[in-house]
């Protein structure tokens, strides 16, 4: 690749502070399995529905409260019997991943999902309330998976919805997980249910063959003109490598492509090859995957956390910017999981990139401190595997010369307005430097993400105690 500079996209250079300046942020950690965010404008409160009934709530995306749960079940306390067609179906005892929307009546639509779990046998359905937190009343399951003769290879499982307008106002939810792949139908904007006229399943959008993505999630931006089509690769648990992916269009019923150029209906295991993450890992845009920035000498070590299968996100466009919302594991307890927000950038290439630490407010931000973009950073390659494993930063060092030295050799430079141009062993990358909190050492502290061309991730965040 040529050792060509790339500008990087327009952002302020935030401030950098030493740990002096922190204050052991505080987060309002909730257990919600597939985080699906909503903002409810009356209330100015943000929302997150996940699997098992489970719901939380927020002012600001960093102070999560808990109300909803499948054993104190707010959203709708008589699930079993509300619910008892798509459940008894299903064979199941609980429910997936939901979402949420509000449409032109007021109401709020909530598309919920059943499944048994080890085949592809489920049930999806609409139920709407007048609250964004319930109770949620059912109208009736929009579709079925598993039925004799399903070709789970070719057909989707009913899971996973995920409903958005786009940029004409039309109504479409995509869906799917696993088996026959991810598919997309338009729905009624007034009712909420499947429009006429279209194949029984829809679009089929990518996978096949029982490739492992799943959790699709469609937003449009504006600025860039194009329908992001966020995944989760790999299987959920501890130790399978949930990652997050993203392809885009300018069309929203697609064709979809990465940053490398590949179409992503190309993507799916080889015929009877099931499950295998080797046929599917070329494709994708990979955003993160588990990870660990290793303490540095001086630094503190007690606190460090591994992350492990972060994925399942959601992503909503605020007066604040661009957000990205999903669940975390984490090594070493593999029951925990959390919800987790992260600012999301558009690059120079109108990819985005997320930023590697977790996202506080503007208000636990000290003032006063400088910036400061030299020095050493832990720098963290995401690469493109499905990861099991997490990967582990190594120290390069950020010269006043603007060079990057260490196991690996670069350049940076800035034009004076916040834009940054970065070279990481020859290799050209697009992104955005930015404050961030680094929870493992209680600082305040400059932090770097950014893309290649081809769709490689790189996060940096500098170390502390550096003068």
């Amino acid at each position: 690749m040529k050792k060509r500079i790339v500008l990087l996209t327009a952002f302020l250079l935030w401030m950098t502070v030493s740990p002096a300046f922190a204050a052991q942020v505080k987060f309002g950690n909730a257990s919600v399995h597939d985080p699906s965010v909503l903002y409810d404008e009356g209330s100015g409160t943000y929302y997150i529905y996940g699997s098992h009934m489970q719901a939380a709530k927020s002012k600001d995306l960093q102070d999560w409260k808990l109300f909803s749960r499948l054993d104190k079940c707010t959203l709708q306390p008589d699930y079993a019997v509300e619910f008892k067609e798509a459940l008894t179906f299903a064979e199941a005892g609980t429910f997936w991943a939901p979402d949420v929307i509000r449409l032109s009546d007021g109401r709020y639509y909530m598309y919920y999902c059943c499944c048994e779990g080890s085949k592809p046998l489920s049930a999806l359905g609409v139920a709407v309330s007048d609250s964004p937190e319930g109770p949620f009343e059912n109208v009736q399951i929009l579709l079925e998976s598993g039925d004799p003769g399903y070709d789970a290879t070719k057909l989707p499982n009913a899971i996973d919805p995920c409903v958005f307008f786009d940029a004409d106002g039309r109504l479409w939810m995509v869906y799917g997980s696993y088996s026959g792949g991810i598919f997309l139908l338009e729905l009624d904007p007034e009712t909420g249910l499947i429009q006429g006229g279209q194949e029984p399943y829809g679009i089929h959008l990518l996978g096949g063959n029982h490739s492992c993505i799943e959790a699709p999630y469609v937003v449009y931006c504006g600025e860039t003109g194009y329908y992001y089509l966020f995944l989760s690769f790999g299987g959920l648990n501890v130790d399978d490598g949930y990652n997050i992916r993203v392809c885009r269009s300018k069309n929203v019923e697609g064709p979809y492509e990465d940053a490398a150029g590949h179409d992503m209906r190309d993507c799916m295991c080889e015929p009877g090859n099931f499950w295998n993450n080797d046929d599917i890992a070329p494709y994708g845009t990979k955003l993160m995957g588990g990870y660990a920035f290793e303490p540095l000498a001086g630094e503190n070590s007690d606190r460090a956390q591994v992350v492990r299968s972060p994925g399942h996100n959601s992503a909503i466009e605020t007066q604040d910017g661009w957000f990205l919302i999903h669940h975390t594991r984490f090594k070493g307890n593999d029951a925990r999981y959390i919800v987790q927000t992260r600012r999301m950038f558009f690059n120079d290439d109108g990819w985005p990139v997320i930023a590697p630490t977790r996202y506080v407010t503007d208000a636990a931000i000290p003032e006063g401190a400088e910036c400061e973009p030299f020095g050493t950073f832990k720098v963290l390659f995401h690469g493109q595997d499905v990861n099991k494993v997490e990967h582990v930063s190594i120290p390069l060092e950020f010269g006043e010369d603007f060079t990057v030295s260490g196991e690996i050799g670069g350049t940076f430079a800035s034009d004076g307005d916040g834009r940054i141009r970065l070279t990481l062993d020859g290799v050209d990358y697009s992104g955005c430097y930015a404050v961030g909190y680094d929870a493992d050492q209680d600082a305040f502290v400059t932090t770097f993400t950014a893309l290649s061309a081809d769709g490689q991730a790189v996060w940096g965040v500098r170390a502390t105690g550096q003068d």
